[in-house]
């Protein structure tokens, strides 16, 4: 624990230091900070804070920027961040005017956030434990094939082409639509292992169909999460600290084109609804070491959760970047209860 007086000093590095972009000196601390204390106690304090591995400088000539501990050290400190009434009524009327489609809540949310932080926001489509079969249709497309739609829970559509055994072609649209309206009510609001469980026979298309749906939702299953709804890629690249080193953002514009961006930023531990902030080195991903990352999660445990996430330098606003992530995850679950008509089970 530092003391109360070196506790001062760091948070005025930090906070200047995010505000600025540029090292901090021991005078615009004395100058702009209000710290009650003498140049010479200053400079001293400074140098506990460097020696203790807090803070560091780039240059010896150059004043002081915070290291992750440092960063860490500040986070702890922060306690219960909130954003502004006002701007928690803004998000509330911005939603009220969007469509009541999940897809049209995670664009805005990804928006404002992004917006709002100034750095790349990640939302991910809420995703159940086991997906819950909803409905099911079976489309003629020659007398050889046709198309599955498979409805899931959470506003998941799935479809599959299935080609019928050489005994089985020739089967009619009629045929088909009986079919799928059939196992539609057999399976209403199963799980694929429940629907495993209830071991309904079946023979020829029906039994190819019946397979290839638990496929699908067994699949779907396995899958974390989706593709995310990312915005404000740019903020992040353009962040002082990464204009002029290509390597760190050539990174994260791998990541993204490959598709592998969620994979370098969700934990390794189970993600919960307190906000949580990994701070550069300790990031389980090497690529994302240059980067902090604050995320929650959001929806009906038990039901459907997803992820949001705010990817920056180390150089973070935390304050605000905490309350912002931390108030949508409150508005999605809410919205979310709405959808599942249980909005006593959210605060």
């Amino acid at each position: 624990m530092l003391s109360p007086r070196r506790e001062a000093v760091l948070r005025a590095i930090v906070e200047r230091y995010i505000t600025k972009a540029r090292p901090v000196s021991s005078q615009s601390l004395i100058d702009d900070c209000k710290l009650d204390v003498s140049s010479a106690t200053i400079r001293n304090e400074m140098a506990y804070l460097e020696e203790a591995g807090f803070t560091t400088h780039p240059h010896p000539s150059s004043g002081s920027i915070p290291r992750d501990r440092g960063y860490r050290y500040y986070v702890q400190s922060i306690g219960e961040a909130k954003l502004p009434v006002a701007e928690q009524l803004l998000i509330s009327h911005l939603f009220h005017q969007v469509e009541k489609e999940i897809e049209e809540w995670l664009n805005l949310a990804a928006t404002i956030i992004s917006q709002m932080v100034q750095n790349a926001a990640v939302v991910t489509k809420p995703k159940p434990g086991a997906y819950r079969f909803k409905h099911l249709e079976l489309i003629s497309l020659t007398e050889r094939m046709a198309l599955i739609i498979l409805v899931l829970d959470v506003a998941t559509v799935k479809e599959q082409l299935i080609h019928f055994e050489p005994q089985q072609v020739g089967i009619s649209q009629p045929q088909l639509t009986a079919l799928a309206s059939r196992l539609s009510t057999i399976y209403s609001d199963l799980t694929s292992s429940q629907i495993t469980t209830k071991g309904i026979q079946s023979v020829g298309i029906e039994r190819q169909v019946n397979d290839l749906l638990i496929k699908l939702m067994e699949a779907e299953d396995k899958e974390k999460f989706e593709e995310p709804y990312l915005d404000g890629l740019h903020f992040t690249l353009n962040q002082p600290e990464f204009t002029h080193d290509h390597r760190i953002t050539s990174t994260l514009m791998e990541l993204v084109e490959q598709r592998r961006l969620l994979s370098g930023i969700i934990p390794l531990e189970p993600i919960s609804d307190k906000v949580r902030v990994i701070i550069g080195e300790e990031s389980k991903t090497e690529t994302m070491r240059d980067y902090s990352i604050v995320l929650t999660r959001y929806g009906l445990p038990g039901e459907a959760t997803g992820l949001i996430s705010v990817i920056g330098p180390t150089r973070m606003p935390y304050a605000r970047t905490i309350a912002t992530v931390n108030y949508l995850a409150l508005v999605l679950s809410w919205l979310m209860a709405r959808l599942y008509g249980k909005e006593n089970q959210t605060n």
